[in-house]
Formats: structure tokens, sequence, C-alpha cells
């Protein structure tokens, strides 16, 4: 991999692949979370981070914390929507997602509003379990990866 430049000087095969890998290599964070009074004893985290042509995002979860399964899903798939645009993607490029519920017997519920929001053309690899939540109240979490075009 080597040919000449613009400026009639050689690039080599090391000089090419340098260059290749440094843009593989760049690392973008998007809305890094400080610690405030209002999220004290939150972590660190950024809310998206793209590294060459994949989005990595935290897990989203519904703000505020208000109605059931369904209200609480629709909220956090328009933020993971907000996100995804952020980092210069959107749903119909997602790979995979992690979705966590407080009781699988919301299971149901919240795949209605899922299945209305996700690209049935394009959909995830994606995994759901339960968990208990750290927030009283809340139902769902969801944290997907993505490929950017």
């Amino acid at each position: 991999m080597s040919g000449p430049k613009k400026d009639g000087k050689t690039t080599s095969a090391f000089e090419a692949l340098n260059s290749e890998k440094e843009n593989i290599m760049s690392i973008i964070r998007h809305e890094i979370r400080q610690i405030s009074d209002e999220n004290r004893g939150q972590p660190i985290i950024s809310q998206a981070v793209v590294h060459g042509n994949i989005a990595y995002f935290a897990g989203i979860t519904p703000n505020p914390i208000v109605g059931d399964i369904k209200i609480q899903t629709a909220q956090v798939l328009r933020r993971v929507d907000e996100l995804l645009n952020l980092a210069g993607t959107d749903r119909t490029h997602l790979i995979s997602a992690q979705v966590w519920i407080a009781d699988m017997r919301l299971f149901e519920d919240h795949n209605s509003v899922w299945n209305e929001w996700v690209d049935p053309a394009n959909p995830p690899a994606r995994a759901c379990l339960t968990t208990e939540f750290w927030r009283p109240g809340m139902l769902v979490e969801v944290m997907v990866v993505a490929a950017v075009p």
C-alpha cells in the first residue's frame, strides 16, 4: 500500500496503515455525567461512546420515573433514539440490545412497545433479564450497541 501523495512524495505502507489505525482508534465520548448534588451516588459515565464505526451506549432508564412499563419503555426508547442520533446512527443500525425489567410478568407489555419501535427488517440481537432496580418505581432499562454508517 504505497503511492504518491499530493506533494509528490510516496506514502509507505506503514504510513497508510498508521493513518488508518488513527481513524479506527479514535474514541468520541458524548454526554459525560458529572457528579452534582442532584445525582450524588451515581457513577461518572459517558452516555454514548463511539469507537471506530461502533457506538456503545450506557443503560438508559426512565427520567422522570412515572407510569407503567409501557410508558417507561416508550420514554426510554425515545431517549435511545436521541442518543443514537447524537452518535451519528439510528435504530436501523442496532447490533445488540440488553433489556432489564423489574418483573417478567411485564415482558409482554414491554415487548408490545419494543416491537412498535424496533425496525423489523433490522432487529438487533437482544437479551432480556429481570433485576431489582435501585430507584423505586423504575421498571425498565435498555442498553444498545449500534454500527455508525
